[in-house]
């Protein structure tokens, strides 16, 4: 539901039981940092994100022989927040060492390899390599539109590709792209989820890059509204959605 401080709460509790009655290389504590790492990094605070998942990884190295699948979700997160961090070269060494486990243990076209793949995308972008990126997306796609798969993630693909035309300065793909995963997210989540706040700046963005003003502020005031009721006041999102809301602004 987007609230990951209460998620917080309840994620210590269980680490507290499992310290008690677990050996301290047993793999559910390995599990436990790696939740408590899912939800710093969804708070902003990458850098205790990226404690816990040491912690956690450094269970898995003594629970677990390299290339274990208990490694791919690990490596995963790290991309996740070495991508969050700015630094590229990581974040995609991590999930190129996740895809690796994931080609070699999972069946072809299998659902987790998709979101590797739409991970990669992203990173690529980021980098502004935006063949490579539309190309990892576009594997992603062809498995997310062909199997049975969690929509949500289908919907994250939809937002990445949305993000990478926004970027090459083709809009009206951009918000076809939005537009698909907006109805995925909306109809699967609650209306002040996070995750939905991010295509609502995504979108604004892009009216705001073709002029539409008043379009965009609508779109940013639901990204704004949505981050302050529950993302921390120095959420690096939401300091990007008020910086957003300014050049808005400045325009009408």
């Amino acid at each position: 539901m987007g609230d990951y401080s209460k998620a917080l709460q309840f994620y210590t509790r269980a680490h507290k039981i499992y310290e008690k009655n677990l050996p301290p290389i047993h793999p559910s504590l390995a599990g436990s940092h790696l939740n408590f790492a899912t939800c710093y990094e969804k708070m902003g605070d990458y850098i205790t994100a990226l404690e816990a998942l040491y912690s956690g990884f450094r269970i898995q190295q003594k629970a677990f022989q390299e290339g274990n699948p208990a490694f791919a979700s690990t490596y995963s997160w790290f991309g996740r927040v070495y991508r969050d961090m700015q630094n590229y070269s990581k974040a995609l060494d991590y999930f190129e060492k996740c895809l690796a486990i994931d080609l070699k243990t999972l069946p072809e076209g299998h659902p987790f390899q998709a979101l590797t793949y739409s991970n990669i995308g992203d990173v690529y972008r980021l980098m502004r390599d935006y063949e490579k990126a539309l190309s990892f997306h576009q594997k992603a796609l062809n498995i997310q539109e062909n199997v049975q798969c969690n929509s949500l993630e289908c919907a994250t693909t939809y937002t990445n590709l949305g993000e990478t035309y926004r970027q090459m300065k083709d809009y009206s793909t951009a918000l076809t792209y939005f537009r698909k995963g907006l109805e995925i997210r909306e109809m699967k989540l609650p209306k002040n989820h996070p995750d939905l706040a991010v295509i609502y700046h995504n979108v604004a963005k892009v009216y705001l890059a073709t002029r539409q003003y008043s379009i965009a502020m609508k779109n940013v005031q639901c990204a704004v509204e949505i981050a302050q009721g529950k993302l921390l006041s120095n959420h690096p999102h939401l300091l990007d959605y008020k910086e957003t809301f300014e050049k808005i602004r400045e325009n009408l």
